[in-house]
């Protein structure tokens, strides 16, 4: 039995018996799992392979962070060095080491 049958029949259930607790929370089930079905197919997850396609997305978004936090470490690195340099050069203008480097 289908889903949207299972609930059109629980919804006549529960207009004949008017509505009990058990009827209601079934009829939330079903539609909770029809809605779900629906969405899934929608977003074109309803086959098989969704699971694999899922991994797969999401090894691909923890690879594309780790890139991404690789990227901005290797660029700070960079920066920091940089910085140093010229502070270096900085410190040997300062104390006149540059005097000594000339021929």
């Amino acid at each position: 039995m289908t889903d949207v049958a299972m609930l059109a029949r629980l919804l006549a259930q529960a207009e004949e018996e008017g509505a009990g607790l058990v009827t209601l929370r079934a009829l939330i089930e079903e539609a909770s799992e029809a809605g779900a079905s629906r969405a899934l197919e929608r977003l074109g997850l309803s086959d098989a392979s969704a699971r694999n396609d899922i991994s797969a997305l999401r090894e691909l978004l923890k690879a594309w962070r780790d890139a991404k936090i690789s990227t901005r470490n290797a660029v700070l690195a960079w920066v920091m060095r940089i910085v140093l340099a010229l502070l270096v050069v900085a410190m040997a203008a300062r104390l006149g080491l540059t005097e000594l480097l000339k021929p």
